[in-house]
């Protein structure tokens, strides 16, 4: 929205003033899909320009028992978007006597961002969950529904600083002579080293850092201590 506002007739200059609905929340998440398993992470700081609102607010939330959705960007944005598709998911289990699957989950995310696509919710997410097949399953979405299935991805305001080490530690694309399939622990703890490294450089992804690992076996959790400045 903006507004033109004409000073005086001799300074023969405007003034815009400009007004949003969105401001941007910070912080960082991401997925890493293995070959039975999935993990899922997000921090918990939530800022305002340079400061910081609160050290405690949750970037993920569980929609099944195997499928969880990790959001950055807007806070109340990303807290509207959750409640709908929890919604979403308990009709469609009310209604067929059983959960949704991650992949009919990743097509129902896309359909409600596409919905809102003239006024989006001004959030950057990422999906996991495990497949038909067990295999873990990772999906990284635009603020308009556009998504695809990926082996990781990472969204938010450290997304720049992440994408290179797992490109280099999850696919090896710069050393492919080495490349194998990470263990869960190894997919772990590369996780909270990409947390570490993302907390030293932006200001806006610190304080602690949520991982969620799911199984055939269900759904994990733990909290992972950040840098506090």
């Amino acid at each position: 929205m903006s507004i033109h506002l004409k000073a005086t007739p001799k300074e023969g200059v405007y003034e815009r003033r400009q007004w949003s609905p969105y401001i941007d929340n910070g912080g960082s998440v991401l997925a890493v899909a293995g070959k039975s398993f999935v993990v899922i992470a997000g921090d918990k700081r939530m800022s305002y320009g340079y400061s910081i609102a609160s050290r405690n607010v949750t970037k993920i939330a569980t929609l099944t028992d195997g499928c969880v959705l990790a959001s950055a960007g807007m806070q109340a944005e990303r807290h509207t978007l959750h409640k709908v598709l929890k919604a979403k998911a308990t009709m469609f289990e009310n209604t067929h006597r059983k959960q949704m699957s991650a992949h009919s989950m990743a097509q129902c995310l896309s359909n409600t961002l596409y919905h809102k696509r003239f006024f989006p919710y001004y959030t950057f997410n990422v999906l996991a969950g495990l497949d038909e097949k067990g295999a873990g399953s990772v999906w990284g979405y635009d603020a308009i529904g556009s998504y695809e299935r990926v082996p990781y991805v990472v969204n938010g305001s450290g997304s720049a600083l992440a994408t290179s080490i797992l490109d280099n530690q999850v696919l090896f694309k710069t050393q492919p002579q080495n490349k194998r399939d990470l263990t869960l622990e190894e997919t772990v703890n590369l996780v909270k080293d990409v947390f570490t490294c993302i907390s030293e450089r932006d200001i806006y992804t610190g304080d602690s850092c949520e991982i969620y690992v799911i199984t055939k076996d269900g759904i994990k959790h733990e909290d992972f201590v950040l840098k506090k400045d």
